[in-house]
């Protein structure tokens, strides 16, 4: 059974082009004998721009001698102006010399009408070229369509890697004195800081919002009686405690997914400091990615005004002279100066999550 809402073929719009009102008038009642036509008829070609230069026809019927402006200029005003659509050209002249066909032909006409008209050499030539028209409409279609599958596949798989993030990051949750509520928090601070920067292409501040929480994935290879130790940890301690940089970075540096991938170089390199004194690798200066720059000031801010079993939380104010004091040393400058310009934003944050 046809269905009901199949959809009606859309009508092709043909442009008739003459400078001789009863030519044009002539040519356009024989296109719409056709049916599934709507003809648009001008007689001056300098008014075709009006229109047919932003939207486009599915056909172009022009003379070539017209007077102000000949088919092939209008041919190639018509081209530029439709430069990634082949629209079908069809030039009327009297003139039967090679040297006027080949013009049209080098400006983008497709095909010839002679003068004077024969209603079946129209009929037939307009039939063809709007055959031709409608399998560059079905091309366009079906292209639209690969490209809706494409945006819908590529959507579904940052979804599931979204959900990825959500659930490593939950699972850190269970793992250790860090709440869900540190991860929102040094996520968004670490966008606010990047929205402040002129970031490489490839990296804008809402990929690093969705990485961010990945960033100590690693400690799931910690183990508890460390992780969970309520004390000062004792060197060797603190060595196995560092190693979960490289952890989290092993976990995530052979996912395909782009944010995954992010939050593998994250997590490797959030506890790198500028002057070679952070680990794991001592890495220096811009020798540190500038992700793992930004997220470092957003991961040691929270931190500093965050209270654990074994520390009380710092006042405001302390946590961002720390890092006014230490950047250029520890942090990168431009990293600290833009967390300090967005002091207000930062505050209203850690009032709003709080858990």
């Amino acid at each position: 059974m046809a269905s009901s809402e199949s959809a009606v073929p859309e009508p092709y719009d043909v442009v008739v082009v003459d400078d001789e009102d009863l030519i044009g008038e002539y040519i356009a009642k024989i296109v719409e004998e056709l049916g599934t036509t709507r003809v648009h008829v001008f007689h001056r070609p300098q008014d075709v721009g009006e229109r047919w230069y932003h939207q486009v026809p599915d056909l172009l019927i022009t003379d070539f001698q017209m007077p102000g402006m000949n088919g092939v200029e209008l041919i190639t005003e018509f081209r530029a102006a439709h430069p990634n659509v082949e629209v079908p050209i069809i030039v009327v002249t009297a003139d039967a010399q090679r040297d006027t066909r080949n013009s049209a032909l080098d400006a983008g006409a497709s095909e010839f009408l002679r003068k004077p008209v024969d209603r079946d050499e129209v009929r037939i030539r307009v039939r063809n070229m709007l055959a031709l028209r409608e399998g560059q409409r079905s091309a366009e279609r079906r292209a639209d369509d690969l490209r809706m599958e494409v945006a819908s596949a590529t959507a579904s798989i940052i979804e599931r890697e979204e959900e990825t993030i959500l659930s490593l990051a939950r699972a850190m949750e269970y793992r250790d004195w860090e709440t869900g509520g540190h991860i929102i928090r040094m996520a968004t601070y670490s966008r606010l800081i990047a929205a402040q920067l002129e970031l490489p292409p490839d990296l804008d501040p809402q990929k690093i919002f969705k990485a961010a929480p990945l960033h100590d994935v690693g400690k799931i290879g910690v183990p508890d009686h460390i992780l969970l130790k309520p004390s000062s940890l004792t060197e060797e301690e603190y060595k196995a405690m560092q190693r979960h940089a490289e952890i989290g970075h092993e976990i995530l540096q052979d996912c395909s997914g782009e944010i995954l991938k992010l939050g593998s170089l994250i997590a490797l390199t959030h506890h790198e400091r500028l002057d070679g004194s952070g680990y794991p690798r001592g890495l220096k200066g811009e020798e540190i990615p500038l992700v793992g720059r930004i997220v470092a000031i957003a991961d040691v801010f929270d931190a500093l005004t965050s209270s654990r079993p074994y520390k009380e939380a710092w006042a405001f104010d302390a946590a961002f002279a720390n890092l006014q004091q230490e950047a250029g040393v520890l942090y990168d400058e431009a990293c600290v100066n833009a967390f300090l310009g967005i002091e207000d934003q930062v505050r209203k944050v850690a009032e709003t999550v709080t858990h």
